[in-house]
């Protein structure tokens, strides 16, 4: 009987050396340093406005998580948030340089820093595996929870080896759907308030944590009906738009076109409310394409 219990475990179990096991670990990791550094915080500085913020504790867990992946993979190319520039233009740069490698890590190493500053227990780490442009890895953890979302391409979306799934709401009145507020007052902020004006009436209400990552997750998990935003970064979305999809969801961008590590302006939704979400966005003029 032991034996018939074990081998029903096998499907939720990742071997030492597969790429999911490494990305579990390095967010484990990562995820309890930062949580053990909480209300620590000595140095703080901006990046691409006064609102976006960065500490010693995101380029340490960054530094970590590089360790743990080069590790295994020395050959692998990582793209990590806190090694790239401020701006959208220093982050398409980044992603052009980077997307072409084989084997590509996509880390954000505390998404929801604002959170984590204020000791606001809504933050997370995030990372995500792309081979050949393709996310086939994403992993999320929040510390704060001890909430571990795990996703490999094809296989399905697990939080401590049970399965999650989207939610089943058909409308946008019945849904809680979660908006962010980005660091970029000049471009993306005057859209998401668009959004948030445009949406608050046909909904059954907003959300804001303060984390992409965490709101992807939460859309796989069913917790929350979609999720949109303008003026996200790759490291933002990879791991959760993986989420989503393995949780039988959809990610596209806010024109709807399928996901692809480009996409900064996202919309990821159950899928049944998904064309009725962005046909709001659009008449809105929040799409944030409509230069």
């Amino acid at each position: 009987m032991l034996k018939e219990k074990d081998e029903e475990k096998v499907p939720y179990v990742v071997s030492s050396k597969s790429y999911t096991a490494v990305a579990v670990n390095a967010a484990s990791k990562a995820g309890e340093w930062i949580k053990s550094r909480l209300g620590t915080v000595k140095q703080l500085s901006t990046k691409h406005s006064p609102q976006d913020l960065v500490t010693e504790v995101d380029k340490g867990a960054e530094q970590m998580i590089r360790r743990l992946i080069q590790t295994h993979f020395p050959d692998h190319a990582i793209l990590g948030e806190e090694g790239v520039g401020p701006g959208a233009e220093a982050s398409a740069k980044a992603l052009a340089a980077a997307r072409e490698e084989e084997y590509l890590w996509i880390v954000d190493p505390v998404d929801g820093t604002t959170n984590f500053v204020h000791g606001l227990p809504f933050y997370s780490v995030s990372i995500a595996l792309a081979h050949k442009g393709e996310v086939i890895v994403g992993v999320i953890y929040d510390p704060s929870r001890d909430e571990l979302f795990v996703a490999e391409k094809g296989k399905g979306v697990y939080v401590h080896g049970n399965p999650i799934s989207v939610s089943g709401e058909q409308s946008l009145s019945d849904s809680l759907v979660a908006v962010g507020f980005p660091p970029d007052p000049g471009f993306a902020l005057p859209v998401n308030m668009r959004a948030v004006q445009a949406l608050a009436p046909q909904v059954r209400s907003l959300r804001a944590v303060g984390s992409a990552a965490l709101h992807l997750a939460y859309v796989a998990a069913g917790r929350l009906s979609a999720y949109t935003e303008v003026g996200l970064n790759v490291w933002d979305i990879a791991a959760g738009a993986l989420l989503v999809q393995e949780a039988g969801g959809t990610v596209t961008d806010t024109l709807g076109q399928p996901y692809d590590l480009g996409i900064r302006h996202v919309i990821a939704s159950n899928g049944a409310i998904h064309q009725e979400l962005a046909a709001v966005l659009q008449t809105a003029g929040a799409t944030g394409q409509e230069e």
